[in-house]
């Protein structure tokens, strides 16, 4: 009897085993991969010497008070992205002698109607600037008041135009409400 009890349970063994080796079961995996880009904001400031903008403006010598010269100012949109811009002139005279020079003797004419003045000091761009696009003119010439006296001769003026640029998407609906400009943080 123990004799067939253990044939029996061995038998038993030998048709679970059997019996599992045959359930087959059907399974996949698999993976997604999904590269997201972003996007990015990219400027380049323009400056041009003449209206058809074929001439890159360069340094000038010999320009005498009362003078105005033709330089245009502008931003293209070399990102990825809509923009927002807005810019920071500065003005710089280095005299060769004596006196205290005024920066404000040398005036751009700002086109107000393209852009806004902020508080910050910042001229904004009306209008967001799509890739490949560029700003109107934020100025199209300086002028070199007539008063510059003596202590002017052989100076060097200099109008610097700094710009930056921030995502227009979801991020205000005009310049001057934009966040996250660069000297901003």
């Amino acid at each position: 009897m123990k004799r067939k009890l253990l044939l029996l349970s061995v038998l038993a063994i030998c048709v679970a085993t059997l019996a599992a080796g045959t359930l087959a079961y059907f399974s996949a995996d698999g993976t997604a991969r999904n590269v997201i880009t972003t996007g990015n904001v990219s400027i380049a400031v323009e400056e041009w010497a003449d209206a058809d903008k074929t001439q890159p403006f360069e340094d000038l010598t010999g320009i005498m008070p009362g003078t105005t010269v033709t330089k245009i100012a502008e931003v293209r949109n070399t990102g990825e992205a809509d923009a927002w811009i807005r810019v920071r002139l500065t003005g710089d005279i280095r005299l060769t002698g004596d006196g205290t020079p005024d920066p404000s003797l040398v005036k751009p004419d700002l086109n107000t109607t393209d852009w806004t003045l902020g508080p910050d000091g910042y001229l904004y761009c009306n209008k967001a600037i799509r890739p490949g696009e560029t700003t109107a003119p934020l100025f199209t010439c300086v002028t070199f008041d007539a008063g510059m006296g003596n202590e002017y001769q052989n100076a060097t003026a200099t109008v610097h135009v700094a710009a930056e640029a921030v995502q227009t998407a979801n991020n205000g609906v005009t310049a001057l409400e934009a966040l996250g400009w660069p000297t901003q943080g």
